[in-house]
């Protein structure tokens, strides 16, 4: 797989080339979430505008962290309701997967948002009568709450093939994330066999990011004295 990082305002994708081609719509909401966090490592749920990613929208998605490793869908695109044949909204992301997947897909969810990572997820439906091969890549991109929290999700998921008898849920093949704290240049891609993702440099970026909390009392200068208490004032009755 060829990944390549570019510097300054341009997109940084985590998708291989031939990836684009199959399922477009992840590299349309990939590219707007890059545009919108502008060098920053999370955007706000409150900046996205669902005209910068139009003709994607269909495909695409907000979760809500609700629960570790479990989030819900806030709003989601036609493709996903024609998926399950019902309205989608409201549900755990889980609901779309088959049993065996949903701790692998749960693991990588949560990732997303502690570390926080962007992550895509290589899917294969399940089939049986009345339902053929279909494939499917998931996207997940971390959002900022009002308070500051990691707790959403632009997500996308766009599949190959006829849809047939619903709904549609699916297995997770392969796991691939990048972390989005540290220098992209030397970061990689990791997966293990069982597609549950390893990134490179997870516990060194963690913990800057924990540093940087305390920089402000880290720079104070400790050459200069403590300065004296401020002293006690008390009310003295005096005679008249």
């Amino acid at each position: 797989m060829k990944i390549e990082y570019v510097s300054g305002s341009n997109v940084v994708s985590l998708m291989p080339r031939r990836s684009e081609m199959h399922f477009p719509a992840l590299k349309t909401v990939e590219a707007y979430w890059e545009g919108l966090r502008n060098g920053r490592p999370v955007p706000a749920r409150s900046e996205v505008d669902p005209r910068g990613m139009q003709s994607a929208l269909e495909f695409a998605f907000i979760l809500e962290r609700i629960a570790p490793g479990v989030a819900r869908f806030r709003l989601a695109g036609m493709h996903l309701t024609d998926l399950m044949g019902m309205e989608v909204r409201g549900m755990p992301l889980t609901a779309m997967f088959v049993p065996e997947s949903r701790a692998k897909l749960s693991e990588a969810l949560e990732a997303v948002f502690e570390t926080p990572q962007i992550t895509v997820i290589t899917l294969k439906a399940e089939r049986g009568i009345g339902r053929g091969a279909m494939d499917a890549q998931l996207l997940l991109c971390p959002l900022k709450s009002d308070l500051g929290d990691v707790n959403r999700v632009l997500g996308c998921l766009q599949s190959k093939g006829e849809i047939g008898r619903q709904p549609r849920r699916f297995e997770v093949v392969d796991i691939q994330s990048r972390p989005l704290l540290g220098n992209p240049a030397d970061q990689s891609f990791e997966t293990t066999e069982k597609g549950t993702p390893v990134p490179a440099g997870f516990a060194e970026a963690k913990k800057a990011y924990e540093d940087s909390k305390s920089t402000a009392s880290d720079t104070q200068d400790t050459t200069q004295p403590p300065r004296p208490a401020k002293p006690v004032l008390r009310l003295v009755k005096t005679e008249e």
